[in-house]
């Protein structure tokens, strides 16, 4: 005599949530290229990333097209959502091995239900540091157009001096103690998650705004580069953004943020010689 199996059987929800890696993988990848997009057509802008990136003229010699804008409160939100889409695009990525090593640690933990809702928390804590960046970045250029260093219209900055000091500043970063103390955690997410993981929502929320307060303590100096080749200069915005990816993704290259340091310091002293050369 059979007896028949009465034990219960997973539901549509359960079967899905088994798949907790692709369906925050695929999140993650939907909000990369929602950002993307909303970054290269230049949303709210007079101009798309791609046209500015065509009129880009030399560092230090932005276009001229005519009188800078006229900051409103809405103006000024418009330039930080700009700035935050951008990070979100830029920094989302290399921020993604660690959103799915957290998974599978909820995944394998008591939070093992709620094991993507809690990356997306996560995901949320690291992208609000990010928010906190975009705030400052959006009061930086408004102070440079102020003083005049920056041009509106394009977005960057117009004295060669200046950039080249801003390029000297970023990489004697590079060779800070506090960017190698900063890079090392964003290189080891197992160290960092082991150390720094929360239970619950707000813990996920509370993990992933630290995660993202030592990527920024890692990346700010490379993100001040927009200013430089152009905040909506889409060679210089993937550029940064791989660089990026490579620091993380490759513990082992220590030479590279020391390598950088050094060609930033070459690139903006020359910068800066070349201009007192030609008195500009």
């Amino acid at each position: 005599m059979t007896t028949s199996d009465t034990s219960p059987r997973p539901g549509m929800i359960e079967r899905l949530l088994r798949h907790d890696r692709y369906i925050v993988l695929g999140s993650v990848s939907l909000v990369v290229l929602a950002a993307a997009w909303y970054t290269i057509t230049g949303v709210g802008m007079n101009m798309s990333a791609l046209e500015m990136t065509r009129m880009a003229g030399p560092i230090g010699e932005p276009m001229q097209m005519g009188g800078p804008p006229i900051w409103t409160l809405n103006y000024a939100v418009l330039i930080f959502l700009m700035w935050w889409v951008m990070m979100i695009a830029m920094m989302t990525p290399s921020a993604a091995p660690t959103v799915l090593l957290y998974t599978a640690l909820k995944r394998v933990g008591r939070d093992q239900n709620a094991a993507v809702w809690l990356s997306f928390c996560f995901l949320t804590g690291y992208l609000i540091a990010w928010a906190g960046f975009s705030l400052v970045a959006t009061g930086a250029q408004w102070a440079l157009e102020l003083i005049g260093l920056a041009d509106g219209p394009m977005m960057t900055i117009r004295s060669k001096v200046f950039a080249g000091c801003v390029l000297v500043s970023a990489g004697a970063y590079q060779l800070s103690d506090l960017k190698t103390a900063c890079l090392k955690h964003c290189q080891s997410p197992a160290r960092f998650l082991s150390k720094h993981n929360r239970p619950g929502a707000y813990g996920a929320l509370r993990t992933g705004a630290l995660h993202g307060v030592y990527c920024l303590g890692c990346c700010w100096a490379l993100m001040a580069l927009l200013f430089v080749g152009g905040i909506m200069n889409l060679y210089w915005i993937a550029g940064i953004a791989l660089y990026v990816a490579l620091e993380k993704l490759l513990p082992r290259a220590k030479w590279l943020p020391i390598l950088t340091g050094l060609c930033l310091i070459a690139a903006g002293l020359w910068l800066v010689l070349t201009a007192f050369v030609t008195g500009l």
